[in-house]
């Protein structure tokens, strides 16, 4: 089977902890393709149910034939049915549609001890029941289902129906004895009584049970029980277990037609759930499991400084791909052409060491932010120490005394104010986005521009860009951006972002700038609180500039 299409019939949680909305997460989350019929729309939240509403069981006749007039079901799993007629009709129609997996949830009593079924609806249980392959109470549902065996409700048993199930019922029975010692004699023996009664699997659920471990038993009709035992997780969000449970085992019974497996499984993905549940935060009172807590596990994550790069990707291509980037790596740049671009980056290194020295002064991070403020500020520090040191180097050897009388280019000034407007923010995290680009933008170029030959004219400067020791300062400056990022607020890491991006725009200005003139000429940012427009927007989201040594 490729993905099991699995239908859930239940009542509705609006808070999505329980119900319908629980079990298409929990389908999903077993890679199901979920399906819903509503049986009744509930008030409810994480303290309990305030009201339920039943809509006309005609119309739940409708949703039933909508679904299996269309589409194949692999499996159904019942939840909240409530009234009488409600189970009369999802019977009826289940003797017609029968899929080849049935998971019955008696849901009779919510984890709130909310009354959910009434007592006619109850009895109707009986005649359900004989259509279900695994019936999954909690403590109290099974002592309904007892209670009810007992009434001699219903036609007799008709054998554990459809194909998943069987094998795995006889299978079981080696592990009889022991699991008796393991679990409450009485859940056992009530057990016991109902899948006898009705010929069915029933998962008699050890949740509401004391002591370090959970214990569910599986126990067929001839008496088998095979015991699930899982870590007992401390936690009161445990809001729509039942419903979760059972949607689980039925995707993973439709796909592999095993029910040990499947009960295995869903038991492991449910103590995971339970695990991340306090830290969803959702509700005041009982609140849901987290149903995506497996799969984020599993998931690869990129970090913030990562997405603000990969954001960046079209201005990236473009500055590779700028008249002076090329002529510097095919070494066709003009001499003059390049010692302007020189003087310009005296004027931004100097200017550039004071925001790398305020950022050392406050030890990398805002006040109240968890960061490692001693390292940070070395790291800030010496980075302020070689712009000063590089920009006096470029004065002195590289243009011999030339262009000292050159203007702030646009461009450069323009660059300035954005970085100055990131300072003037006050946040540490925002200046030192703002300041990251310069780092990583410069590592890449000289990852991109590759090894100059031998007599190249420019041949010194590309093996700068290129330098290891460049590489690792950036990657250095990266990572304390990135702790400063998972620190501050969403909406102080959205200045972040956007002063990233917009330093990263402002380093394909500055590179086209010589080539290209002045900033007006397109290779500039657009205002959006840039140069021209009043003020830069907030910065970027690492710490910046050169590496010592390294200049633009």
């Amino acid at each position: 089977m490729s993905v099991p299409r699995v239908l859930s019939i239940a009542g509705t949680d609006p808070t999505g902890g329980a119900g319908m909305q629980a079990d298409l997460k929990a389908i999903a989350a077993h890679d199901g393709y979920g399906m819903g019929v509503v049986t009744a729309l509930v008030a409810q939240n994480t303290h309990g149910v305030r009201s339920v509403h039943v809509p006309d069981v005609g119309f739940l006749r409708e949703q039933l034939d909508a679904v299996s007039d269309d589409v194949t079901i692999d499996a159904v799993k019942t939840g909240m049915l409530g009234t009488a007629p409600v189970v009369r009709v999802v019977t009826d129609w289940l003797r017609e549609h029968r899929p080849a997996v049935v998971v019955v949830d008696p849901v009779m009593v919510a984890t709130s001890g909310d009354r959910l079924l009434d007592e006619d609806a109850s009895a109707a249980m009986a005649d359900l029941l004989e259509l279900a392959d695994l019936v999954t109470p909690n403590r109290d549902e099974l002592g309904v289902l007892v209670e009810l065996a007992g009434s001699g409700g219903g036609a007799g048993g008709a054998g554990v129906a459809g194909g998943a199930g069987g094998a795995s019922s006889a299978s079981a029975g080696s592990a009889g004895s022991s699991a008796a010692s393991a679990s409450s004699s009485s859940s056992l023996a009530a057990a016991q009584v109902v899948a006898a009664r009705w010929d069915v699997l029933v998962l008699a659920k050890g949740g509401h049970d004391d002591g370090p471990t959970s214990d569910d038993l599986l126990v067929a009709p001839d008496g088998s029980v095979r015991v699930f035992s899982a870590p007992r997780v401390a936690t009161t969000n445990t809001h729509g277990t039942g419903c979760s449970l059972s949607s689980a085992i039925a995707t993973l019974a439709a796909r592999h037609g095993d029910w040990e497996l499947a009960v295995g499984v869903a038991k492991q993905w449910l103590t995971v759930a339970l695990r991340g549940a306090d830290a969803l935060s959702v509700g005041s009172g009982a609140g849901p499991i987290d149903h995506g807590a497996s799969a984020r596990a599993a998931l690869p994550t990129l970090s913030y400084t990562d997405v603000w790069w990969a954001d960046a990707a079209d201005v990236l291509r473009e500055t590779i791909a700028c008249a002076f980037l090329v002529g510097l790596r095919d070494g066709t740049l003009g001499a003059e052409v390049f010692a302007g671009y020189l003087a310009q980056d005296v004027h931004y290194l100097r200017a550039y060491e004071r925001h790398l020295a305020a950022l050392a002064g406050a030890g990398g991070a805002d006040e109240g932010v968890a960061a490692d403020t001693g390292v940070a500020a070395a790291f800030w520090a010496s980075a302020a120490q070689g712009c000063a040191d590089e920009a006096r180097d470029l004065h002195h050897r590289r243009l011999a005394g030339t262009h000292a009388d050159d203007p702030v280019h646009p461009t450069c000034a323009g660059y300035l104010a954005h970085l100055q407007a990131a300072a003037d923010t006050g946040s540490a995290a925002v200046l030192a986005a703002a300041v990251l680009p310069c780092f990583r933008v410069y590592a890449w170029v000289g990852s991109q521009l590759g090894a100059a030959p031998e007599g190249h004219a420019f041949a010194d400067w590309i093996t700068a860009y290129g330098d290891p020791g460049f590489a690792a300062a950036s990657a250095e400056a990266t990572r304390l951006v990135e702790e400063l990022a998972a620190a501050v607020t969403p909406e102080e890491r959205g200045r972040m972002a956007r002063a990233s991006r917009r330093s990263v725009e402002w380093e394909l200005a500055f590179f086209r700038m010589p080539t290209e003139g002045v900033a007006a000429s397109g290779g500039a940012p657009a205002a959006d609180g840039g140069p021209a427009g009043g003020g830069a927007p907030a910065a970027d989201g690492g710490p910046a500039g050169r590496a010592a040594r390294v200049s633009r």
